[in-house]
């Protein structure tokens, strides 16, 4: 399979020992920065190195890059943790799950960082940065006057050993950089081919250390990636560039770097950037309207690539199944999320077919109508009758909830006055009905109960039958649409049916 290769093996610290080709391991990360709440680009490339890791036999790892300390979000660490598991796709490792190549946050893992970084030091592949930030401003401004690109001019890359002593002396404060070298180191990307970016040509030497002692992104990623043997990085596109900087770090270091496959973005459905200051694009604004996990993965794989077909209604089990990387196009994902609701429809109908889900529903259900009608007792054979009838119409659990519905919990105040006049046999329509249900025998189902109304009701003399439907619903309901009569009467039940009956018409 010309996805995997032949990876290395690893150990917590030092070098990676190449297993010769007798090991083809596949570990993936999704390292995201606890900056904010996973929001759904965040859950797509999480997903995508999910379903990767799985499809063949690998580990899935929760990485949190958190050396920006100045970003960080209290609570968020644990939030995106929380999110991969409310959504089917729980890493393997993890800060809370642990692992052999912990720790998983990288503000716990400096000293792997300054270890690389005095390799580096030492080997001359990186140097010591004095310039201050008032010069670096400067640089920037010059660069934007004469209509070019910022970038650093490497000057303290020329610093003697003298120098550099002589200001360390003084306890000047400084950065660690990163030396580019010229000429441009290409690579197979699996999803984008082949690339090659002379980085050294564009960019100035770039932060690997700051002066806080933390890493940046560059430096973190590949030692840690490096340390807990990650075979395949599957990221966002938008780290691609910067991936020949990457390979240069790794060739430095000399260590073998992993296979990598940079995800198209995902954007809005006309175009746009997902932004954080979107507030429906965070997972718990889903997960608190209702919406299934299931719906949103759908939905997420749905719109981009690297499945077979364009279905709805996968679960993950066949999204694991059908996932293949090398099916991912090259091009961004537009994502519909007014789409959300009929996808939710579909994976709610699954769960009201299966009897271990549909039981779950019950008695969530339950608990959602008990907070609503405070002194109403409900039973679960009931309700369970009520999401087998309306599997299909209903998107959202909550549905239920909604005034159109209420007349399932609450009885309808119905006068007999206001049924006549709709109809002057109101009277009569409703004894005919009663008599139908109280010869049934309980043996009643939608078909036949439909056959049954027509039957009786047509030939009335005064009433039009779609005349006596609507009083019936108005008995029974409180309301002129909803469902067919037929179902509302399955719905209650024929004992509530005919007492809902014998109130309106003696009222």
């Amino acid at each position: 399979m010309r996805l995997l290769r032949a990876v290395c093996t690893a150990v917590p610290r030092g070098a990676r020992r190449c297993s010769g080709g007798t090991q083809n391991e596949v570990r993936v990360r999704f390292a995201p920065s606890p900056t904010g709440f996973l929001h759904l680009g965040g859950l797509r490339t999480a997903l995508y190195n999910y379903l990767f890791a799985k499809k063949h036999g690998g580990s899935f790892i929760l990485r949190l890059e958190d050396t920006d300390r100045s970003r960080l979000v209290p609570g968020a660490a644990e939030g995106i943790e929380d999110m991969l598991e409310w959504a089917g796709i729980p890493p393997d490792e993890s800060p809370r799950k642990g692992g052999m190549f912990g720790p998983y946050e990288q503000s716990k893992r400096l000293n792997l960082y300054h270890e690389a970084i005095q390799t580096l030091l030492e080997s001359g592949a990186a140097y010591r940065c004095f310039c201050t930030p008032q010069r670096l401003e400067l640089l920037k401004k010059e660069a934007l006057r004469n209509k070019e690109t910022p970038r650093y001019d490497n000057r303290c890359r020329h610093l003697t050993p003298a120098q550099i002593q002589e200001k360390l002396s003084k306890n000047l404060p400084f950065v660690v950089r990163f030396q580019l070298v010229e000429g441009a180191q290409s690579f197979k990307d699996l999803i984008f081919g082949w690339n090659n970016h002379n980085v050294a040509s564009i960019e100035g030497d770039p932060v690997i250390l700051k002066g806080d002692g933390f890493p940046t992104y560059h430096l973190a990623n590949v030692v840690d990636d490096h340390q807990m043997a990650v075979s395949h990085v599957l990221r966002g596109e938008e780290w691609l560039v910067s991936t020949a900087k990457h390979l240069l770090l790794y060739r430095a270091l000399g260590w073998q770097p992993p296979s990598f496959a940079h995800l198209p973005l995902l954007l809005n459905k006309d175009g746009s950037k997902l932004s954080k200051r979107q507030g429906d694009i965070f997972i718990q604004h889903f997960a608190k309207s209702g919406y299934f996990p299931e719906t949103l993965l759908d939905l997420i794989s749905s719109c981009g690539s690297g499945f077979l077909g364009n279905q709805i209604g996968r679960t993950l089990p066949e999204l694991i199944e059908q996932y293949d990387l090398e099916k991912v196009v090259n091009h961004s994902a537009l994502i519909d999320l007014n789409n959300l609701p009929e996808y939710n429809k579909i994976h709610l109908s699954k769960r009201i077919e299966n009897i271990e889900s549909r039981a779950e529903l019950v008695t969530k259900l339950q608990t959602l109508l008990q907070e609503k009608y405070k002194d109403v007792k409900f039973n679960k054979d009931y309700i369970e009758r009520i999401l087998i009838l309306r599997k299909g119409h209903l998107c959202m659990l909550t549905d239920l909830l909604s005034p159109s519905y209420s007349y399932l919990w609450i009885r309808p105040s119905v006068h007999l006055k206001d049924l006549n006049s709709l109809s002057s046999e109101a009277t009569e329509i409703g004894t005919m009905v009663v008599g139908i249900l109280q010869n049934s025998h309980n043996d009643l189902n939608m078909e036949t109960l439909g056959k049954e109304l027509k039957l009786h009701l047509q030939h009335l003399k005064a009433t039009k039958y779609n005349v006596s439907m609507k009083l019936l619903r108005r008995i029974l309901s409180g309301m002129e649409a909803g469902p067919s009569v037929a179902e509302m009467i399955l719905a209650l039940g024929p004992q509530e049916s005919i007492e809902r009956i014998h109130s309106a018409l003696s009222s």
